[in-house]
């Protein structure tokens, strides 16, 4: 006993030694904001030197070069080149509202040029460094631009060649439906502590599969008697082992010691794939320099935010723009990013690297960045080949999306790191920088939401700019942008929808950008919670403290910049540092306006509406046929109906019926449905009676579903081929609208998902 407490103690002395240990990444952090640091004080001191070095710059600013100096013409004139742009890009999105490779290009040169334009406006004569205060906020907001503007262009860049790959798809399919090409296949499903029911259609998904050489596994790593009870009622294989180091990447590479298939296909335990999954993406591996098939995450379920507003059947789920945007845009990079499920990987390449990272919270991005560095392709197949759980409420979705930036952002302190590790083409470092730099960007954007509290309460003005050059340089830029923004996504998001996507959780995430530099292994892996529900409305108070804050301070700044205005327009002075005060404060609560109506949207997300269903219902059409016997009846005479479903689920349906029924459904008990066109027969119980569109109906609940059961309703209800269709986002005038709307009637949201909530208690 002694002699295990000792252990215990030298193991967490030598975690303690590991986690505090100085990182190259982080020295160099801390180094730049000291020099800073020191350079703001001796700024603020009035150090000569420092100050002199500023002078000359702000001199520099006040005299730009001559060809940035706006055209002299009447002021109708400067808003040309907007409405030319404009106009070009309008027309190309009515004639082509899907991007073809030369429009996209050119649509993408205009971006690139504009944004250029920008940029040297902005650095050239626009800074206010009239004094240490000013500068600093003015010089902040410039830097904080720029790190957005960079990761912009990255990804504008990248985007001039985007891959799509279901043509070849479609080819390499061919030998693996004739079975010419079926190499063995290892299906892994790790789980950790998700509820049994969702792992039931996750393995019964898998079994689902149209593929003859498969064998399916589940990696149970909390080693529940449950769980072995599940395999072997499913007939599945099992894999425990007798701890849980290194978590989800220590599961796979422990059944990577225990299994022997050429490729391997990881599903999470609330993936579920339809059956042509391995059809769609085995095929790929007849080119033996492809180790890794990606296809993209889609979900069943609303995500949090969406269903939060009332807008599931509105927007897209959050991760949409990722798989229909970024991942095709780095597939013609060459640098793919590993989703850590619904993949398909070699097995010979993943043991050539050393299996799956355990460096690492995100063992599946790093595990792809090794794959890379050897000379391995990784593909990217944009279809929706299977479907899982979105997180189910707030506070989840932040758990996940903390993991993923801590993960990611991991990159700098461990040996994949894509910017260093040997093997990567230079393209593929660009793309991948890209993908670590847009963290950096939630940093960004709360500067953004606080620099309008500068000009109202510091009377500091960071952007020296008049109103014609806002309109010639700043405007054809940001217009061209936002109407394009959708269209260059495929219609996945809005601009104006993923800053409030952005918005939520700016703060905890920023706040772990800046934990991770400091200490990027201070945590370990966090599963997010799924199989959850909830019959009340939560306030997710915690994140919401520091957005309340800002909204109270933002509406006062909105208020005081207001009153300045006024007063300046009341003193009715014309003399050059009023103008250019007035302009500055002009900006400042239009600014404040914008981030009220984000922030106010965004503390509405916070309230996690009522879900109290653990069960999905789709709305699926299928014709039934009921069969039952009227209990009051002497002869007891088989009465059958026929009826279309309107919802179904795993555990029940609601039938819009075809005929009036010649008997009370009422004294019903039991009855059976029949769904011919699935071969599907089961005991149903009705619940409740009413009408829709003059039709009577029923729900009914399936009180008892065996195995067999089971499987022809997980089969129809999330396995079907080409069933998980993409959506398209409103445009961004639509999106503003929906916005108002739901901020000026709060009331009618939560009224409809409190009868959301009832009717589903109904059905359950």
């Amino acid at each position: 006993m002694k002699l295990t407490h000792v252990n215990k103690k030298r193991k967490n002395y030598l975690a303690h030694k590991y986690y505090f240990k100085p990182r190259k990444a982080t020295l160099v952090l801390l180094v730049t904001f000291i020099l800073s640091a020191v350079i703001v004080f001796a700024w603020f001191s009035g150090e000569n030197r420092i100050n002199a070095i500023f002078a000359e710059i702000n001199f520099l600013q006040e005299n730009p070069p001559l060809w940035l100096e706006v055209p002299m013409v009447a002021g109708k004139y400067l808003l040309f080149p907007t409405v030319a742009l404009l106009l070009i890009v309008l027309g190309i999105k009515k004639i082509y509202p899907q991007p073809r490779v030369w429009n996209r290009r050119l649509v993408i040169g205009i971006l690139l040029v504009l944004a250029a334009r920008y940029i040297f406006w902005r650095s050239l004569s626009t800074l206010n460094l009239v004094d240490p205060l000013n500068g600093v906020f003015s010089l902040g907001l410039f830097f904080l631009e720029i790190l957005v503007l960079t990761s912009t262009s990255i990804q504008l860049f990248l985007m001039l060649n985007s891959k799509d790959r279901r043509r070849e798809a479609d080819l390499n399919s061919i030998a693996v439906i004739e079975e010419k090409f079926i190499p063995s296949v290892d299906i892994f499903i790790p789980t950790y502590n998700e509820p049994t029911f969702i792992l039931r259609r996750t393995i019964i998904g898998c079994q689902s599969l149209d593929y003859p050489n498969k064998t399916i596994y589940l990696l149970d790593d909390t080693r529940r008697p449950q769980m072995k009870a599940l395999a072997t009622e499913l007939g599945c294989e099992y894999i425990t082992r007798p701890d849980n180091s290194h978590a989800k990447a220590g599961n796979l590479n422990h059944a990577l010691t225990k299994t022997d298939g050429e490729l391997i296909v990881v599903f999470d335990a609330d993936f579920i794939p339809t059956t042509n999954f391995l059809q769609r993406t085995v095929g790929f591996f007849q080119d033996e320099k492809i180790a890794l098939v990606q296809t993209p995450q889609s979900f069943y379920n609303a995500d949090p935010i969406a269903y939060n507003l009332g807008l599931e059947n509105v927007v897209t789920p959050d991760e949409e723009i990722f798989y229909r945007q970024i991942q095709p845009i780095k597939d013609g990079a060459g640098s793919v990013v590993c989703a850590g499920t619904s993949f398909v990987i070699r097995r010979s390449a993943l043991q050539e690297t050393g299996g799956f990272v355990t460096e690492s919270l995100s063992e599946d991005y790093f595990t792809g960045i090794n794959l890379s560095a050897r000379g391995y392709r990784l593909i990217y197949l944009n279809e929706k080949l299977s479907a899982g759980l979105a997180a189910e409420n707030i506070a989840a979705h932040a758990t996940q999306r903390i993991r993923w930036a801590r993960g990611t952002l991991q990159a700098f302190f461990i040996k994949s790191n894509p910017l260093t590790i040997r093997g990567l083409k230079p393209i593929q470092r660009i793309a991948h920088f890209e993908g670590l730099l847009n963290w950096f960007a939630v940093i960004s954007r709360i500067g953004f939401l606080m620099m309008p509290l500068a000009y109202s309460f510091l009377g500091v003005i960071p952007i020296k700019a008049t109103l014609e050059e806002i309109v010639y340089y700043f405007l054809p830029f940001y217009l061209v942008q936002l109407t394009a923004f959708s269209w260059l996504n495929h219609r996945s998001r809005s601009a104006i929808l993923s800053e409030v996507y952005s918005l939520v959780l700016v703060f905890p995430l920023a706040l772990t950008v800046i934990q991770v530099m400091l200490n990027p292994f201070s945590k370990g892996f966090k599963v997010t919670p799924k199989g959850t529900a909830n019959n009340r409305y939560i306030f997710n108070w915690g994140l919401a403290f520091p957005l309340i804050t800002l909204f109270i301070a933002t509406a006062i700044s909105l208020w005081r910049n207001l009153g300045m205005c006024l007063s300046l327009l009341w003193q009715n002075s014309n003399t050059p540092e009023l103008i250019q005060h007035f302009k500055g404060l002009n900006l400042g609560w239009i600014w404040s306006g914008y981030n009220l109506l984000l922030l106010s949207i965004s503390l509405l997300i916070l309230w996690d509406a009522p879900k109290p269903d653990l069960y999905e219902w789709f709305d699926l059409r299928r014709v039934v046929r009921l069969s039952f016997k009227h209990q009051n009846q002497q002869n007891h005479q088989a009465q059958d109906i026929w009826g279309v479903t309107t919802m179904i689920s795993e555990v029940g349906a609601e039938i819009a019926l075809t005929q009036k029924p010649s008997i009370d459904l009422a004294q019903v008990e039991l009855m059976n449905l029949e769904i011919a066109e699935e071969n599907l027969q089961l005991d149903s119980q009705i619940i409740q009676t009413g009408s829709r569109d003059e039709f009577p109906t029923v729900r009914v609940k399936f009180p008892l579903v065996s195995v067999e059961q089971h499987r022809s309703l997980v089969k129809m209800l999330f396995c079907r081929p080409g069933q998980w269709k993409g959506r398209c986002t409103p445009g961004e005038w639509e999106s503003l609208l929906i916005l108002f709307k739901i901020l000026i009637k709060p009331r009618i949201l939560f009224q409809r998902r409190l009868d959301v909530s009832a009717t589903v208690v109904s059905k359950t």
